[in-house]
């Protein structure tokens, strides 16, 4: 049972790289070494190294975690961002990559912007010379977690993208507005047909990705408040009565439980329960009418809190006389 919902969960990513001339052998030395630490981190599951073939230039790099969770705190760790900077030698530009995969959906508490550059192929150089000054900028700038930038896959998207990493929302907010930046998106102006997005939000990750593990911009605030009451409600009330014999005063019993609701929230409550219940009114498909899609998803909350409602009272009121 462990192992098939492992399986389910499952998330790859597939990077593509160019290797520079003369450098395959230290590049497959550093990249096993990469792929060692990646097995240290939660979920790892397996890593797999493909040198370029007849119709595939790029050296494929393919990790599998158990969750896209867990690949994300992999694909954004810090030790990884080291590793890279360390093996920028052996690179041949630019990489690919894409995600795969559902699962938990937690993402790392970086904050992260993915901004898309549509470039005509006479201006690659000069894109690639810019996004370079960009990111030594970007690197002088506190908080600042590193950079990749990843070149179009055929068939599967025709967009330059570029994510860049920072600690908090106010290290970012400081290298957003910055004269530095304003100065050199200027002089990027012919690259100016792109699409950035902060993947953040009030409930942190619990919205960050689809229903298939794909990243995705977060509902509305009203949307995203509901939800979370939906699952607060019942998580609040169950460690509320798990805590009770303990008589804890009321500061302590609070920050306990706080801390507790936080984590159940996260890793059970959210991702197990409510978006599966509210998917289909959280991420509606692009064809459903609006008004019914939001009228089935406020009625959907209003019973499922009836009946939870309900069932707190008759159990601890009617059936048991419980705090």
């Amino acid at each position: 049972m462990d192992a098939k919902r492992n399986t389910d969960m499952a998330a790859t990513v597939i990077i593509g790289q160019r290797v520079r001339a003369g450098q395959e052998r230290e590049f497959e030395a550093w990249q096993l070494d990469l792929n060692r630490a990646a097995s240290e981190y939660p979920g790892f599951l397996a890593a797999e190294v493909s040198p370029p073939t007849a119709v595939q230039p790029d050296w494929v790099v393919v990790y599998r975690f158990d969750s896209v969770a867990h690949v994300q705190a992999w694909i954004n760790s810090a030790t990884r961002q080291d590793r890279l900077a360390a093996g920028a030698d052996y690179l041949d530009g630019p990489g690919t990559q894409q995600v795969i995969g559902g699962g938990a959906r937690r993402t790392d508490p970086l904050v992260t912007v993915v901004v898309s550059h549509r470039v005509s192929p006479e201006h690659v150089e000069d894109f690639l010379a810019w996004q370079q000054r960009l990111r030594l900028a970007e690197s002088t700038f506190r908080g600042f977690r590193g950079a990749e930038l990843f070149r179009p896959v055929a068939g599967v998207q025709d967009e330059w993208t570029a994510l860049y990493r920072y600690e908090n929302a106010d290290d970012l907010d400081a290298w957003l507005i910055s004269p530095e930046r304003r100065a050199l998106l200027a002089e990027g102006e012919r690259f100016s047909d792109f699409h950035a997005r902060t993947i953040d939000n009030s409930f942190g990750s619990w919205f960050a990705f689809d229903e298939h593990g794909a990243p995705a911009a977060p509902p509305s605030d009203v949307k995203t408040s509901l939800a979370v009451w939906v699952g607060l409600y019942p998580t609040v009330v169950l460690l509320s009565l798990a805590l009770s014999p303990l008589k804890m005063p009321l500061w302590l019993g609070m920050l306990v439980g706080n801390l507790l609701s936080s984590f159940a929230m996260s890793f059970i409550t959210m991702p197990y329960y409510v978006n599966p219940l509210l998917k289909h009114w959280l991420r509606p498909p692009p064809d459903a009418p609006v008004a019914k899609t939001n009228w089935r998803g406020i009625g959907t909350v209003a019973a499922v809190m009836a009946a939870t409602t309900a069932a707190v009272y008759l159990g601890t009121r009617v059936f048991w006389h419980l705090p």
